[in-house]
């Protein structure tokens, strides 16, 4: 039997004990359904040659060398990830257009006397629905951005917002990206792999409360924002966080222990500056870079380089606009300061 998906949430309806990717690795690593296990029926390389045949030879010879393969690496899989499964086990199968891979997958999985199931489409379909959400459907709730200078601890205020009723989405925990040339916190999702995780959480929204995102630019990382939520964090009222210069500095020596902790790794972020800043600023940065001068560094590098920058961001936007001092930024002082936020988003609306 092939489901039938009409909105991002329905998938979670279903209760499937596993959800099987079919496709070969390197379509499962791109983007896949969430939660889905890989468990292509053929490799990369196998999925090539038997498309070359299709194409070079002739289909007859190319499905029969298709079966061969697919029949081999389903035992594999019997054999291996799927040999303690019990009698009572529900699987939904997919594979790229909900075709012959996956088809051929669950005619084995049935055969046993699994309660199989396909997804009509496939992925594609599936991939119709994230891409309806995130380019053809305006925000549903109502948007504020949190605003704030780098090192005001806007993230960490984000995530103690849910805490006073308000609805958040972490960007930058989506992206798995800080948002800064600094930011980097390992493999980002591929765009479409974004999007995926930016659509059900967009889908999951109650359209009568706020939703609170971070100010970001256009582009996380390589994660770049779909038109809609961009013009909505455009055109959405802001409370802008403040706080000291050193107590900002002392925040980002923390936050971004990993980077600190990194020294080759830190050099090669500071040169990436050059084409911005004079020589004898980028050798001033790596002294203190160098003699572990971390928070003169940050403090630097917000006053010459990233405060400039979004002043002149945030001249260009016309908003309705709410200030909240965060005075210190030491980790009890927080939730106090997401209170005062919460109550700023709530006026603001």
């Amino acid at each position: 039997m092939a489901v039938t998906l009409t909105s991002l949430s329905d998938l979670a309806g279903y209760g499937f004990d596993d959800i099987i990717d079919a496709r070969a690795p390197a379509e499962y690593a791109e983007d896949h359904l969430p939660g889905a296990i890989s468990l292509p029926v053929l490799s990369d390389a196998e999925r090539a040659e038997v498309g070359t045949i299709y194409k070079q030879v002739n289909p007859f010879t190319a499905k029969k060398l298709g079966a061969a393969l697919v029949s081999r690496n389903v035992a594999g899989h019997l054999l291996g990830p799927l040999a303690d499964k019990p009698g009572g086990w529900r699987p939904l199968v997919y594979c790229w257009r909900g075709g012959q891979r996956s088809g051929s997958f669950a005619i084995i999985l049935s055969q046993i006397g699994w309660r199989v199931e396909t997804l009509k489409g496939g992925y594609k379909a599936w991939r119709g629905l994230v891409v309806h959400e995130v380019y053809d459907t305006p925000v549903r709730a109502p948007m504020v951005v949190l605003d704030g200078n780098t090192g005001s601890a806007k993230t960490e205020i984000l995530k103690l917002l849910p805490a006073h009723g308000l609805q958040v989405i972490d960007l930058e925990g989506l992206a798995n990206h800080r948002g800064s040339l600094f930011g980097a916190m390992g493999p980002q999702p591929s765009q479409k792999a974004f999007e995926g995780r930016l659509a059900q959480a967009l889908a999951a929204l109650d359209p009568t409360r706020p939703v609170v995102v971070e100010a970001e630019s256009s582009k996380i990382g390589e994660c770049r924002l779909p038109p809609e939520i961009w013009k909505a964090m455009t055109r959405a009222p802001r409370v802008a966080l403040s706080a000291a210069p050193a107590a900002r500095a002392q925040y980002l020596t923390t936050a971004y222990a990993d980077m600190v902790a990194d020294a080759a790794r830190l050099s090669r972020v500071i040169d990436l500056l050059k084409p911005l800043h004079a020589q004898e600023v980028i050798a001033e940065w790596h002294a203190m870079a160098g003699s572990g001068a971390f928070a003169d560094l940050a403090k630097g590098l917000m006053e010459q380089h990233y405060d400039p920058r979004y002043a002149k961001h945030r001249a260009r936007i016309d908003v309705r606009l709410a200030e909240v001092d965060a005075g210190s930024l030491r980790p009890e002082t927080l939730p106090d300061t997401a209170a005062r936020v919460a109550e700023a988003v709530q006026a603001l609306l």
